[in-house]
């Protein structure tokens, strides 16, 4: 049951929505399987005849679609990183199939509230990220004598690759083309203290608003009330030079926040250089933080070529940053080596040995290595940006995955792995946080090759063992079969949301692996008959090589399709059946 407390303004919607029927979408073009309802608003996912998925942009009630025109309009003139591009608006005529509604980018992730509800308070870096970000957009409105109006946490969202993405642009238009008596929730916005007379945004709350967002972040909690206490006071570990910025943004009267937006982006500009922060989800292995120092090093290796944007995150063997190159104005995936094993001369001789026969591989399942490079200490290589995150953020976000929608990513996965493994390179470390999605939903394979040419101890580089084979936890020889039990084991992690060998360490799940023990009651004979296989301990027993896995899988696939076609056939005749009984029932008399 949908709890708005836990889930806030946005609810999720199935299937296609009520307001929807009769829409007919042009050839080759399909709805998609997500939907969410925002206040006033529908966003519907559909894919083109390229294969992109774009969201749908309706409004439910028919008394407010001139208000939606208005609202695409002024999108449309919007050219912004964090602004959604806005690529057509179907209008509603006689005889069309379709209408009103715009069609944007389709964002995949979480709002700043989900976020906050789930976690709840962030550190400080992440802090000034999503800040510099949200400023970075409201700025450059402000530039153009427009406001928001709306910037609160369910309106902010960040997404698996870490860009943030400015919503809620129904509350951006003039306040005379928004219908009489309309105005954002109180509850989910937070309430600059200049409106006690009713909702009356400007400039200067649309900077009141982002500091309650950064108040939100460093606390956990919205603020409430006319009075907040300092930072300081809230959040004792957060920077002096932080708090007083914030404290700023959420001064009571408009007249002591700062001049603009764009003095206080050149404040926190400031504050990044010189303090030594730490980021979110970039722990080492020993637990500790990367420090901001960390991006400094990489902002001077490389900053005549890139453009450092954000962390992806770290693992035990780099960190991972979204950057931009420069010369061909493109994001891209930057993978930089901790210094401990760049300091390794023979380590990275090997890895750039196995990177460069990893970037000769060319299959849609497989990330493309686009370059290698260092300078100094600093040693890294450019792949390409996945914007969908990774198989391990897709289940962390959705839940347990359905069996028709992994079958073609499954498949291609495992065409990929023989190329490789034909090549002569195994992976050695396949999990879901390496199994990444592009934007068009396919599943490809990144990271070919580290863990062997970093010399990584058995099942050491994902710091688990879950996804590691037997021969791996013991130390044994390794061959293309590793890589096939570890897809196996993806395969039921993303059908169930969990591992299939649970223990507290190595040693449980080992015995678990040795000793056959994997819960497969909840999966039809063909299926969990691909899966025993998969996840055999000895690799002998395993299927031969990941072309003879395909073909099984593919096996799978047509015996499960056959399955749930007799099940309709069955549904329907009995629903036939029953409707054909009920039809014949006497019809009681009237007294």
């Amino acid at each position: 049951m949908h709890n708005p407390e836990l889930s806030g303004p946005n609810r999720p919607s199935t299937g296609i929505p009520p307001h929807l029927d009769g829409w007919s979408l042009p050839p080759d073009w399909r709805w998609g399987s997500s939907g969410v309802y925002t206040p006033y608003r529908h966003a519907q996912e559909i894919r083109d005849a390229l294969g992109r998925s774009l969201a749908l942009v309706t409004a439910p009630d028919p008394a407010h679609h001139a208000w939606l025109f208005r609202e695409a309009r002024q999108l449309a003139h919007r050219s912004h990183p964090m602004i959604p591009t806005t690529y057509h608006f179907w209008q509603q005529h006689v005889g069309s199939p379709r209408g009103p509604g715009y069609l944007r980018r389709w964002i995949t992730g979480e709002t700043i509230g989900e976020r906050l509800r789930r976690s709840g308070a962030e550190t400080v870096p992440f802090t000034l990220r999503i800040i510099r970000s949200i400023g970075s957009a409201l700025a450059y409105l402000h530039d153009s004598g427009s406001v928001h109006g709306a910037i609160a946490p369910d309106t902010s969202y960040f997404t698996p690759t870490g860009r943030v993405w400015v919503l809620g642009w129904q509350w951006a238009v003039p306040r005379d083309e928004i219908p009489t008596g309309v105005a954002p929730d109180r509850h989910w916005k937070p309430q600059a203290p200049e409106w006690k007379g009713g909702w009356s945004p400007s400039q200067a709350s649309d900077q009141w608003q982002l500091g309650a967002i950064a108040y939100a972040l460093l606390t956990g909690e919205p603020p409430s009330g006319a009075v907040l206490p300092p930072i300081g006071l809230a959040r004792p570990d957060c920077p002096k030079s932080v708090a007083e910025l914030v404290d700023r943004m959420l001064a009571p009267s408009p007249n002591d926040r700062f001049t603009s937006l764009a003095g206080m982006l050149r404040r926190i500009e400031r504050i990044s250089g010189t303090s030594a922060l730490a980021f979110p989800g970039t722990e080492q292995a020993s637990g500790e933080h990367i420090a901001l120092s960390e991006e400094d090093r990489l902002r001077w290796a490389t900053g005549d070529d890139y453009e450092v944007l954000a962390p992806l995150g770290a693992g035990s063997y780099g960190s991972v940053w979204r950057v931009r190159d420069l010369s061909l104005e493109r994001e891209v995936a930057l993978k930089m080596l901790h210094p401990t094993v760049a300091r390794n001369a023979t380590a990275v001789g090997r890895f750039r040995r196995e990177a460069q026969l990893a970037a000769q591989l060319q299959h849609p399942a497989i990330v493309p290595i686009f370059a290698w490079d260092s300078k100094g200490d600093v040693n890294w290589y450019i792949m390409e940006l996945e914007e969908e995150g990774s198989v391990a953020d897709l289940v962390k976000r959705s839940g347990p995955l359905g069996f028709a929608e992994i079958a073609p990513q499954v498949d291609s996965v495992l065409d990929g792995l023989a190329v490789a493994h034909a090549n002569g390179i195994i992976h050695r470390d396949l999990k879901p946080e390496n199994i990444l999605i592009d934007r068009y939903r396919r599943w490809r394979i990144a990271d070919f090759g580290i863990a062997h040419a970093l010399g990584a101890r058995p099942a050491g580089s994902s710091g688990t063992p879950a996804f590691a084979s037997p021969e791996q936890l013991l130390g044994e020889e390794q061959s293309a079969t590793t890589d096939l039990f570890a897809v196996g084991a993806i395969v039921y992690y993303a059908l169930m949301g969990r591992s299939p060998f649970e223990g507290g360490d190595g040693r449980a799940i080992l015995a678990a692996q040795l000793a056959g023990r994997v819960d497969l009651g909840e999966f039809a004979e063909p299926l969990a008959g691909w899966l025993r296989r998969s996840l055999a301990a000895d690799p002998r027993e395993r299927f031969a090589d990941a072309s003879v896995m395909r073909t099984a899988w593919r096996q799978v696939v047509r015996q499960t399709a056959r399955a749930e076609r007799r099940n309709r056939t069955l549904l329907g005749r009995f629903t036939r059946l029953m409707t054909a009984v009920l039809g014949r029932a006497p019809k009681k008399r009237r007294t």
